[in-house]
């Protein structure tokens, strides 16, 4: 333990950096750790036109890095490595990556969320380029055009209905029969002229030829395979938050979210979530850097007791 900061955050997003800022302008002692680059998800977000100050929208990695440079120019430090491992059962926490171990008073997990994939046939070859994981970040760039919703839930029933007022058509393809979803947006997408329900059906396979063509699905009920043209493919079928690492150092809910209220507080004293890693109704760029204001604020409580 020959190095104890008084604060290690896990992840590098906006709630991360936030709450680095915010620690480092405070004249805390801070180590930041980043598994890929800064910005997390949001990095892979093309333009960005819902967060505050920027009137011309901006695109999620160059915010992910302009969050980093604010977070260092007041002494934060970056290292990139992945987290393996935690124990949070002491007062001095430890963190453990592939090469190092790491000790703290506090920890400010900001880990995030990842969409969940199909895990189809061409997939991951076309995210950006006609497949996407976030209708409010990319839904713009289809106006127009004919656009596939995948998914039954509130999440899925929400892009739908967005995706219908700058679309020319939106089918919306479910696995079952009737939506997830509460009935209001049943009802409401229903009254949408330009959308579409395919039932009992998932998809298959991605078509393109270097750019998304169409989707072809497969009944389940009568095993056809059928083809849709469309411009874009909107998957939303539920999001799994980055917390394997934890195991079981704090209390998680069913869906693997850490149960963390407004104060950011887990169940581990000195220990908080902050970002779409945690427990909430609302996962957007802006709600994640209210978070990482919000941590430091009580994990600076904490340590002064």
């Amino acid at each position: 333990m020959e190095n104890i900061y008084d604060i290690i955050i896990i992840g590098g997003g906006p709630s991360g950096y936030t709450a680095a800022l915010y620690a480092s302008r405070a004249g805390l002692s801070i180590l930041l750790l980043e598994r890929m680059s800064a910005g997390g998800q949001m990095a892979l977000t093309g333009d960005i036109e819902n967060y505050p100050g920027f009137d011309e929208g901006i695109d999620g990695l160059t915010l992910g890095i302009k969050m980093q440079q604010g977070a260092e120019r007041f002494g934060t430090k970056t290292e990139y490595a992945e987290v393996t491992s935690v124990d949070f059962s002491k007062k001095i926490k430890e963190i453990k990556t592939d090469y190092a171990t790491y000790y703290a008073k506090t920890v400010i997990v900001s880990s995030g969320a990842n969409p969940r994939e199909l895990g189809v046939k061409g997939e991951e070859e076309l995210i950006s380029r006609g497949v996407h994981y976030c209708a409010h970040c990319d839904g713009r760039f289809y106006k127009n055009k004919t656009v596939v919703v995948v998914g039954g839930g509130n999440s899925a029933a929400q892009d739908a209905l967005y995706l219908s007022r700058l679309a020319q058509k939106v089918y919306l393809v479910h696995r079952r029969d009737e939506l997830r979803a509460t009935k209001i947006y049943f009802d409401q997408l229903s009254k949408a002229e330009n959308v579409e329900f395919v039932w009992n059906s998932v998809v298959e396979e991605f078509v393109s030829d270097g750019r998304l063509k169409a989707i072809k699905i497969k009944n389940l009920k009568t095993q056809e395979i059928s083809e849709i043209s469309c411009d874009g493919v909107f998957v939303s079928i539920g999001r799994k938050p980055a917390t394997e690492f934890l195991g079981d150092a704090v209390e998680l809910d069913n869906n693997g979210y850490i149960i963390a209220d407004e104060s950011t507080k887990t169940t581990v004293e000195g220990v908080y979530a902050a970002g779409d890693v945690r427990t909430k109704a609302l996962r957007q760029v802006v709600t994640a850097v209210a978070d990482g204001a919000v941590a430091v604020h009580y994990a600076e409580e904490y340590l002064r007791g």
